[in-house]
């Protein structure tokens, strides 16, 4: 079984190749996604494809992981990530929170910073 560490890694890459079915695959059947500390945005995995999928409409989406702390169950990825926002192209800080048992993700957690356009 993989660890923590390894399922949310798994995640992101599948995350920046934009596979949802390997991102998908992560996930626990009745995980949930938050935006911190405790709004739901989606429970189950047919909520995040709908959610992500949106998401992986995005031309420019990418995420850069800057640091990965694990303890325990829980991995937190302080990440930087490039969208197309209705604006345009940029890019926000974001700090994920998950919580892994039984080789998948059963919650997650956004922490999102505020939005910096590009110079165009």
């Amino acid at each position: 079984m993989k660890t923590p560490e390894q399922v949310v890694a798994a995640q992101l890459d599948a995350y920046n190749r934009k596979d949802l079915d390997a991102l998908l695959a992560c996930y626990a059947d009745d995980a949930r996604m938050y935006v911190y500390p405790a709004t739901l945005v989606a429970e189950g995995r047919e909520a995040l494809r709908e959610r992500m999928s949106l998401r992986f409409a995005e031309p420019d989406l990418h995420a850069e992981l800057r640091r990965r702390v694990v303890l325990g169950e829980l991995v937190i990825d302080d990440e930087i990530v490039t969208r197309t926002f209705p604006e345009g192209r940029g890019s926000m800080a974001m700090t994920m929170i998950y919580r892994v048992a039984d080789g998948h993700i059963i919650d997650a957690s956004v922490i999102a910073g505020a939005p910096v356009l590009d110079e165009s």
